[in-house]
């Protein structure tokens, strides 16, 4: 048997904007912990800065060896998990045994699609076509133009 297990009811894997996810946590460790951690939260993936987002979180104090507990987290509005060549959001569910090693992750979507959001690459090609014939006064030549 695992030693830390997250269950997300129904097995959902992909969830909307404001929703509720509703689980339960189990563990079986080999000594009594001080807390199990459970966290929700955001993490970047890929080339830049890695950025996180904890969106909730809960402890649990002296659960003992083994044991269940219920738990449930109202996700916010966004952000939205996205991959793109270069970065991706992932959204994820957390549980960490301290003191202790033990941690276990359940990563999920969250998006109003029901799936991951695929980013996908620039134009090379300007969506103004350039030199334009009669450009007016406000066309998007003239106000972009720099200079006289």
């Amino acid at each position: 048997m695992e030693k830390l297990k997250i269950l997300v009811h129904g097995d959902k894997a992909a969830f909307a904007p404001r929703e509720t996810i509703r689980g339960a946590v189990e563990w079986n460790l080999d000594a009594n912990p001080r807390r199990l951690d459970l966290s929700l939260f955001w993490y970047t993936s890929g080339k830049g800065t890695r950025d996180v987002g904890m969106v909730h979180s809960t402890q649990f104090d002296n659960p003992g060896a083994s044991g269940s507990k219920e738990f449930s987290f109202t996700l916010p509005e966004g952000p939205f998990s996205f991959s793109g060549r270069l970065i991706s959001l992932i959204w994820a569910i957390e549980l960490t045994c301290s003191p202790g090693s033990e941690t276990t992750r359940r990563e999920i979507i969250v998006s109003p699609t029901g799936k991951e959001i695929l980013l996908g690459s620039i134009p090379t090609q300007s969506p103004f076509p350039w030199p334009r014939k009669e450009a007016g006064p406000n066309s998007p030549e003239n106000i972009l133009r720099v200079g006289p």
